[in-house]
């Protein structure tokens, strides 16, 4: 009787560990459908070369299809999440294979027993700006210039510190290059990036990242530095303010002292005058006169205004329905109207957002 009772235990025992490691894991999903109407009729169906998120124009379609499983046991953690959608074709048109499916992958251990020390490696979400590719995260339906055209995903490795107040979090990455899974064909150097996040109260964040690398081939690789700065000030339950600035330089050539740049502030006001209701609007200006990030052509290269007014009805907590109106005001004519070079572009979009 003794050695079943003992069996018994240790059966029981087996059990509840092998329960309890699958409690540690969470799964969890995404779906965003959008419909976006360009009113200058684009014939392709495609919205201009700098947008990547919700890019289709004048069609129901797909942004964002996500399943995810994330797993945490204190000492090691692990994420995996495979995707579909225009978001996908888009901004993994680069990546070989399944790779452009995948959104996220990637495990980390804890270094310390008393400090919140990690290091993780594989693909993760970019550590520049404080916008997402899960639009439901972001005050606005659509991402904004600098969000676009900086990473929205990297792979490398990653080691963070944060405080055991939660006020104060610092990362260190080495990465494979700017929004990439493999490592650029020829280029041999690795990139990299520090990341410095202050929350000193709920409703304040402050955060700096960086990023230097190169790009191109060894023969003709150009450095990069590039900076990203915002805060986030909730200013009570209902109002919130979100300003950013990105600046970043590019060599002109190997070798040169003279550099091209890129800069780009962004303003966004949140307001909440219901409970189940949102407002915002957006104001951006991105510069790129030399066309490190986008080329025109155009004698004043992209100089854009952009304006954004959004609104949320979420029924319930998990589900948003967001309608967006956006005009973008350039100083050169790089829109295309009725086979017509035009300065402006404006669109309305209008999606369901679905997390579960």
């Amino acid at each position: 009787m003794k050695k079943i009772l003992l069996l018994a235990a240790a059966l029981t025992a087996g059990f509840l560990t092998k329960a309890q490691e699958e409690s540690k894991i969470k799964i969890s999903g995404y779906l965003e459908a959008y419909y976006g109407y360009d009113f200058n009729q684009p014939a392709d169906h495609n919205r201009p070369a700098f947008i990547y998120s919700h890019n289709r124009a004048n069609e129901m379609n797909l942004n964002l299809g996500m399943i995810k499983a994330a797993y945490d046991n204190g000492n090691i953690r692990a994420n995996l999440a495979v995707m579909a959608g225009t978001y996908a074709n888009a901004n993994l048109a680069a990546e070989p294979g399944v790779l452009k499916n995948i959104f996220e992958a990637n495990a980390g251990v804890k270094l310390s027993k008393t400090q919140n020390l990690w290091i993780d490696a594989g693909i993760f979400s970019s550590h520049i700006g404080f916008e997402s590719a899960v639009s439901k995260d972001c005050w606005v339906l659509t991402r904004n210039i600098s969000s676009e055209n900086t990473p929205y995903y990297e792979s490398g490795a990653k080691i963070t510190y944060g405080t055991a107040d939660g006020k104060f979090t610092v990362a260190g990455f080495y990465l494979n290059g700017w929004q990439r899974i493999t490592r650029q064909n020829g280029n041999d150097k690795p990139a990299g990036g520090v990341q410095l996040t202050w929350k000193p109260t709920s409703a304040i964040t402050l955060n700096y990242s960086n990023y230097i690398g190169t790009e191109g081939a060894d023969s003709v690789r150009v450095n990069r530095f590039y900076h990203n700065v915002y805060g986030i000030l909730q200013v009570t339950d209902q109002f919130g303010v979100t300003l950013g600035f990105d600046y970043g330089t590019q060599q002109v050539s190997k070798g040169s002292t003279s550099k091209n740049k890129v800069l780009s502030p962004v303003a966004i006001v949140q307001y909440k005058f219901a409970p189940k209701w949102a407002l915002a609007g957006r104001f951006e200006y991105y510069e790129d006169q030399n066309g490190i990030f986008i080329a025109t052509g155009t004698q004043n290269g992209f100089k854009t205004k952009g304006y954004s007014l959004n609104i949320d009805y979420s029924p319930v907590s998990n589900a948003v329905l967001r309608l967006e109106g956006k005009t973008y005001d350039s100083e050169d004519k790089i829109f295309i109207r009725n086979t017509g070079a035009v300065n402006a572009n404006t669109t309305l979009t209008a999606s369901i957002a679905v997390s579960f």
